[in-house]
């Protein structure tokens, strides 16, 4: 256990409301145009505020992004749609934000190393999915981060969990790079009530 670190982080709130990374967009538009066609994604986009696709650089207003997500969440198929946007985002994440030496570097490593070193990583980079959430890393092995005031669900209500993007952005990483078959179960979410949305990490099937 690492004493629960928190992390705040440049997504926080302020004025002008809390930010996100470009990649909870552009990673989920693709998605949509695949399974339900370019207009109809332009018609979700436009419930967030964006007549096109945001800037693949800066951070992006974060209360545009949750209205689009949860839109998506009404759709029969979202957990298809949500889980398919977050595997991308974590294959934008390998392809340009982890260098190829340390990728080689965690996968060498026995998994009860690379899985906290990975965290830690995610940890330090948690204001790009996080927004002005808190992140929290409640244990470094077994894996177990959290996100309190998620902004992604922030206003809404739930009796099962709602995170499937994050969720999946997750289980790239750490299948990829830590853990061989890695599972991510949402065990608590902020929309069902809880104080934070939780994340298990643990080793499933092997792949």
């Amino acid at each position: 256990m690492d004493g629960g670190h928190r992390h705040d982080v440049p997504g926080r709130a302020g004025q002008g409301g809390g930010l996100i990374g470009p990649n909870a967009l552009l990673q989920l538009a693709p998605v949509l145009d695949a399974a339900l066609g370019s207009d109809a994604r332009r018609r979700i986009f436009a419930v967030g505020g964006y007549d096109g696709l945001p800037a693949a650089f800066g951070m992006i207003p974060e209360a545009g992004v949750a209205a689009i997500h949860q839109a998506v969440r009404g759709l029969p198929q979202a957990r298809t749609l949500l889980a398919a946007a977050g595997g991308l985002t974590g294959d934008y994440i390998l392809a340009h934000r982890i260098p190829p030496v340390a990728q080689r570097i965690l996968r060498a490593l026995p998994a009860r190393i690379a899985v906290p070193l990975l965290t830690r990583a995610i940890a330090r980079h948690s204001w790009t999915f996080a927004g002005s959430g808190r992140f929290r890393v409640v244990s470094r092995w077994p894996a177990v981060v959290e996100i309190a005031d998620n902004p992604l669900t922030r206003s809404e209500e739930s009796v099962a969990p709602l995170c499937i993007w994050h969720a999946a952005v997750f289980r790239r990483l750490y299948a990829a790079l830590a853990l061989q078959g890695a599972r991510v179960t949402e065990v608590a979410c902020c929309a069902c009530g809880d104080p934070a949305c939780r994340f298990e990490i643990t080793r499933g099937a092997r792949a």
